[in-house]
C-alpha cells in the first residue's frame, strides 16, 4: 500500500494506525471500517459503523493494491459528498 499511495503523491511510510478509544467513537459522526478480516469483529456492534468490506492489500500484487487504493478513493469521495449534502 505504501508503494501504491506513493504513486499518487501520498507518503504513509512513517504512519501508524491510531488507537480507537471510547472518546473518539463518541465524537465520531460515522465510523468506517475497511474490512475487519475476522470471523468476529466487535466494531460491528458499535453505533454509526459502516463497513466498506475491502480486501486486505497485504501480500497482493501491486496491480491489485492499486485497485484497492482506487476503490478507497472513490468511497472517500462519495462519503465527502454525502456529508456535504447532510450539512446543507
Amino acid at each position: 500500500m505504501v508503494e501504491a499511495l506513493n504513486e499518487i503523491g501520498t507518503d504513509i511510510s512513517g504512519k501508524k494506525p491510531r488507537l480507537v478509544t471510547a472518546d473518539s467513537i463518541g465524537e465520531a459522526d460515522r465510523i468506517i471500517t475497511m474490512g475487519c478480516g475476522a470471523d468476529f469483529c466487535p466494531v460491528n456492534f458499535l453505533p454509526k459503523v459502516e463497513d466498506w468490506a475491502l480486501e486486505d492489500p497485504k501480500g497482493k500484487p501491486i496491480e491489485k493494491v492499486r485497485e484497492i487504493r482506487d476503490d478507497i478513493e472513490k468511497k472517500v469521495k462519495a462519503l465527502i459528498e454525502e456529508l456535504r449534502r447532510e450539512e446543507s
